[in-house]
């Protein structure tokens, strides 16, 4: 898809009665948003505060260059935990210079992510197949449900990954307090109940207010429930984060892929699947260029990387947002926020923020979307492929179970690896089937058994182009075919769009083979690049005949009765 760069494209022929629908879902992301950013903030092992600084930029100058209508980008837990793992060793113990490169970290990923859109590096959101996103989100979305099921019950989380993190859960089940239990079952009741009857009512935020409420009127912070705490009040200093020179940027630059690569991979699967649900496509270098802009907006006003963020792009869809409009709505509340309600959230008990968000995900663990995957399959690709057969399937499972047990970075290689492994698997295995003829058609044989074919012809086509990687396989199989009656060999080109040095020799070598055996080799129907990389490629001192039909092929065949000649 061709790029465009229309600065807020997603606002482009607004329509004023989306207004309504994209301010309550705006208001109902930032009541998701402002704590969230908090939480996320000390996954990043900076300030709760530096979260929202990150938080407006990112919203305007992702709003301004990204594509998709619905992403919402700000701090998330999968960028917040590897900006930690980064900037740990390198700042030591001293608290001020971790902030500061944190916030570089942010503006190096933000100029890598600038630099790859600019020269339309969205082709590498190719090599992600949707399957494997599939895979990468549900995944990710049951790391995101574990992660907040300690909040829901109040107990501690432990363990790193998703089954430690589980097994955590059922540990503590004797240590869950019931006031947060109730609170946290009643928000997730809340917000689920009202998308379902009454979706036109911001149930996530009739949630938080709640909450707010609750604790303020039974003092329940007080009896054990937690809340959010205090958090600074003020915008935020604006510049080069100070004490970071260039040294440090450049060290920076490479672990800045890494970040760039999670947040890419987990912003453009949930642009993806509100884009499918709302009709219409994002730009993946559009992508590239929204998240590098946010992430240097981030880092220099002394936030922390951020990325398009799967819990709170769902609940801006499920808000009824229209446009980017929604988004420019949270960075203003977000402003007000910093300057004049930092104490109304420090009441907010964490229990139903985990309901919410919750609430958020736990449509995006899309069950129905595997099956269909694994329903991909028959018999005869079950005969052909064995355990290839269902590829997708497995490139899914392996991108969820890899995120579960990995992390969001390890899952997704793993899952694009899976990918690769079993489509070049495939394409090492082409089905090289033998035809028999059917009127004027030349058929698989294998699929009309009650079609009479000759002893002394073979035709087969290779269902692939033909490469190094495919080319014993195809000759094994050729051979296989052959009896002692067979006299010649017709290879149907038509299915094998190309072919290589390596193939064209195989060719040459297995001509060569069977002319031994008295069979006689030749090619029909060579179509695209392939009879000009047959032509020019071959190694043999006598060039394989190349004929514009089947029937041309056959033609002198002694006796054809059965296969007379044809136009095709």
């Amino acid at each position: 898809m061709a790029t465009t760069w229309l600065v807020f494209e997603s606002l482009q022929g607004y329509r004023t009665r989306w207004l309504r629908a994209d301010v309550i879902a705006g208001l109902t992301v930032w009541a998701v948003l402002v704590p969230e950013a908090l939480a996320y903030a000390s996954i990043a092992g900076v300030p709760p505060v530096v979260g929202l600084y990150a938080a407006v930029p990112s919203l305007v100058l992702y709003a301004l260059a990204g594509s998709s209508r619905h992403l919402v980008v700000g701090p998330m837990s999968a960028t917040a935990a590897l900006s930690a793992a980064i900037i740990t060793p390198l700042a030591g113990a001293d608290a001020g210079r971790y902030v500061a490169l944190s916030a570089a970290l942010a503006i190096a990923t933000g100029v890598i992510g600038l630099i790859a859109g600019l020269i339309r590096l969205g082709f590498v959101a190719s090599f992600i197949s949707e399957p494997v996103l599939k895979g990468f989100i549900v995944g990710l979305a049951l790391t995101i449900i574990i992660g907040q099921v300690p909040k829901l019950l109040g107990i501690d989380k432990s363990g790193e990954d998703f089954f430690e993190q589980v097994w955590g859960v059922i540990t503590g089940l004797g240590s869950t307090d019931w006031r947060t239990l109730l609170v946290g079952v009643l928000s997730l009741a809340v917000v689920l109940g009202l998308k379902r009857w009454l979706p036109l009512v911001p149930g996530s935020l009739l949630a938080v207010l709640g909450g707010i409420v609750a604790v303020a009127v039974f003092g329940l912070d007080e009896k054990g429930v937690a809340i959010v705490g205090h958090i600074d009040a003020g915008l935020p200093p604006i510049g080069i984060p100070g004490g970071v020179g260039f040294r440090d940027f450049v060290d920076l630059l490479g672990p800045a892929v890494g970040v760039l690569l999670i947040g890419f991979a987990e912003g453009l699967g949930a642009a993806k699947t509100y884009a499918a649900k709302a009709g219409y496509e994002v730009d993946p270098n559009r992508e590239l260029l929204g998240l590098g802009a946010a992430n240097f907006g981030a880092g220099f006003t002394s936030g922390m990387v951020v990325n398009g963020s799967l819990s709170k792009t769902a609940v801006n869809g499920s808000a009824g947002a229209k446009t980017q409009v929604s988004g420019l709505v949270v960075a203003a509340l977000t402003v007000v926020t910093l300057l004049f309600l930092t104490g109304l959230f420090e009441k907010l008990p964490e229990a139903t923020l985990a309901g919410v968000v919750i609430a958020a995900v736990i449509e995006l663990v899309d069950v129905r979307s595997l099956r269909r995957l694994y329903g991909v399959w028959t018999e005869r690709l079950g005969s052909i492929y064995g355990v290839a057969a269902r590829a997708d399937f497995a490139a899914a499972l392996a991108a969820m179970f890899g995120v579960l047990m990995f992390g969001t970075l390890p899952g997704l290689l793993i899952g694009i690896g899976i990918s690769m492994l079993l489509l070049l698997y495939r394409a090492s295995q082409p089905h090289v089937v033998p035809l028999v003829k059917s009127d004027s058609v030349w058929v698989d044989a294998e699929q009309n058994p009650d079609l009479p074919g000759r002893a002394d012809l073979l035709v087969v086509r290779a269902e692939s182009g033909l490469f190094f990687a495919n080319a014993d396989h195809v000759r094994h199989r050729i051979e296989q075919l052959c009896t002692d009656r067979t006299r010649l060999v017709v290879l149907d080109a038509e299915t094998s769009p190309t072919i290589d040095v390596s193939a064209a020799t195989m060719l040459t070598e297995l001509r060569d083979a069977l002319a031994r055996r008295q069979i006689d080799l030749r090619v029909a129907r060579s179509i695209g690049q392939f009879g000009d990389e047959l032509g020019t490629a071959e190694t043999g001192k006598h060039p394989l005949p190349v004929y514009p039909t089947v029937g041309a092929a056959v033609a002198d065949l002694p006796e054809n009765t059965e296969t007379p000649n044809d136009d095709r």
